[in-house]
């Protein structure tokens, strides 16, 4: 699909807009409260980890360097990501991104390892997250659609 075409129809434009902008308040809401709050840390969802790849989650926990860096590019991502999302900049670049932050989560605490079978809100969360990455919307309704016209002229 080209990223200037609208193929949409009106209901599915809509429905992937509000969407968008659902999500990416729920990003900028998460960003915005780990900010605030000043006793937040990563550390102790990262020291829950239970999966695959918990040894690696544990190590980063305990490494209170990279933590200052977690704590810091998760309530940063969360709010750029949510922005984007909401306003229609780089929103392809912020689905992406968060696509990765929500896989992030999923990997440390998968549902499975606590009895659910294999879905939780990250999974729905992220494939929602992917969906708009793929059907995007902002260069019809968003600050992209500035770039866009701004590139074709």
């Amino acid at each position: 699909m080209n990223g200037t075409q609208n193929n949409y129809s009106r209901m599915q434009l809509i429905t992937l807009i509000v969407l968008r902008v659902i999500i990416g308040y729920h990003f900028l809401f998460l960003g915005l409260e780990k900010l605030f709050n000043p006793s937040w840390t990563a550390a102790g969802f990262l020291l829950q980890a239970n999966g695959l790849f918990a040894g690696f989650y544990h190590s980063m926990a305990a490494n209170t360097s990279a933590m200052g860096v977690i704590d810091f590019l998760n309530s940063w991502g969360q709010i750029f990501i949510g922005t984007g999302m909401i306003i229609g900049a780089f929103s392809r670049f912020a689905c992406w991104a968060g696509a990765l932050l929500l896989f992030l989560y999923y990997t440390s605490n998968p549902p499975f390892m606590g009895g659910y079978f294999f879905i939780d809100r990250n999974m729905v969360e992220f494939f929602a997250v992917v969906l708009l990455a793929l059907f995007p919307t902002s260069h019809l309704i968003g600050i992209d659609n500035f770039f866009t016209k701004t590139r074709s002229a």
